[in-house]
């Protein structure tokens, strides 16, 4: 069989069972049984070939997903499902209301804050959007907010979160493309101010040009002493065990897996100091992060297996020869690869997209020359900027679920348009400038 037959016949099985309403970890996961038994079984009964084609594709991939590399996730997980069922968040999101003053837009910058640090610890952006729009936008309209300055930093934050570590999905990426994960999560660092500086001005800007956009109201004042309080005990402690989290990285104090650990016991103990740590919050936190570790162990067999299967059948190195055949530039290719992305998140998640091109855009960036970890950073950013691209990014139709009834997808759309500009700038200056992406990695080297 030709690679592209190959190819074809391995997509298409994927294709059919999502068709059938499959969901999409189990669906790759049926077509690499089939691939595998039809490549890796050898000729003979049938049953002969699954045996031997299942068992070599389960040598192959029971390493990847044992390996000690994946423990981030769920401890990160798990940080941020007990950092929001133990009342932290709110805690926090409370205190920054009070400190921000009379500043225009308070809420916007709030929204964007409190999205950013749940979104990044939960691994989910949808999940994130669902619950800041339904709790967020109506507080907000009820106060005057017009829909953009509403909706639009709720669909914004999914890009901060993606990038700013402690991240999930960063995580995730660098164990599917055999990534340094320590490395992945600090070169986010840099881009993610770069973004957090941009969301900011352009919220500012927004309130100034028209005032009516976000109406002051009158806050309770608050003393200094009182605004101390506030920093030292609500604000500070939760903010301490993210910043611990990523310098113990980035020093090389503590592995990537140890330094979750500890962020996931800082929190816990954070709770119980704050009398807040109760059964129903651990069991509904335990609960939450193993539903999001199951599917996320699933999407990693599959990719796994799905690679192995494009390597052993000549898939991936056909691709490559065909890709690099053409007399194309590498800023070409990966503006390709880029549209590709955009165009996958208007019908799948970020994990099963994941699943999908890491075993084929990697190694064809490797082969066009590009240095990894940036690549990695802007293919971060490519998926959560796919995630809201009108007309059908899935965050776009989650927002109009949770959202009040009088709100149209046309609010919607260009509620997000200027945050997808602000990611869209944010990947030309990372092209550019590569070393905004590189530099801090490189430090530790």
């Amino acid at each position: 069989m030709e690679w592209f037959e190959a190819l074809f016949f391995l997509l298409g099985m994927i294709l059919f069972f999502m068709v059938l309403g499959v969901p999409v970890a189990l669906a790759f996961l049926a077509a690499n049984v089939i691939g595998a038994a039809y490549f890796m079984g050898g000729r003979g009964d049938i049953l002969d070939q699954m045996a031997r084609g299942i068992g070599q594709l389960a040598n192959n991939a029971i390493p990847t997903i044992t390996s000690f590399n994946l423990m981030p996730v769920p401890m990160f997980l798990l940080m941020g499902e007990i950092f929001f069922h133990t009342g932290l968040a709110n805690r926090m999101f409370g205190a920054v209301d009070r400190l921000m003053g009379k500043l225009p837009a308070r809420l916007s910058f709030v929204t964007v804050a409190g999205g950013t640090a749940f979104a990044t610890l939960s691994g989910s952006s949808m999940g994130s959007t669902a619950l800041l729009g339904s709790l967020m936008v109506p507080e907000m309209q009820k106060r005057g907010y017009k829909k953009h300055m509403s909706i639009g930093p709720i669909l914004g934050t999914g890009g901060l979160a993606m990038l700013i570590p402690p991240s999930a999905l960063a995580v995730l990426l660098a164990t599917l493309a055999e990534l340094d994960i320590g490395e992945l999560l600090i070169a986010g660092i840099l881009p993610g101010l770069l973004l957090a500086i941009m969301y900011a001005v352009m919220i500012l800007g927004m309130a100034l040009y028209d005032p009516s956009a976000a109406p002051a109201y009158e806050l309770e004042s608050t003393s200094w002493r009182e605004k101390l309080r506030l920093f030292f005990f609500d604000i500070l402690p939760m903010v301490s065990i993210v910043i611990g989290v990523i310098l113990v990285i980035m020093f090389g104090i503590a592995t990537p897996s140890e330094s979750a650990a500890f962020g996931c016991l800082g929190v816990v103990v954070l709770a119980a100091l704050y009398r807040s740590l109760t059964w129903e919050g651990i069991v509904k936190s335990v609960t939450g992060a193993l539903k999001v570790t199951t599917m996320a162990l699933l999407i990693i067999f599959g990719s796994a297996t799905f690679s192995a299967l494009l390597a052993f059948s000549g898939a991936s190195s056909g691709l490559i020869r065909w890709a690099t055949g053409f007399d194309l530039d590498p800023i070409t290719m990966l503006l390709i690869m880029f549209g590709i992305l955009l165009v996958l998140g208007m019908f799948m998640d970020q994990l099963s997209m994941m699943l999908l091109t890491v075993p084929i855009f990697f190694p064809l960036a490797q082969t066009l020359g590009f240095d990894l970890i940036w690549f990695a950073v802007i293919v971060l950013l490519a998926l959560e900027i796919s995630f809201t691209t009108p007309p059908f990014g899935l965050l776009l139709f989650v927002m109009k679920g949770v959202s009040p009834p009088d709100t149209k997808m046309r609010d919607i759309y260009l509620a997000a348009l200027p945050f997808i500009g602000c990611s869209i700038f944010l990947v030309v200056m990372l092209i550019f400038i590569p070393g905004i992406a590189t530099w801090l990695p490189s430090l530790g080297n």
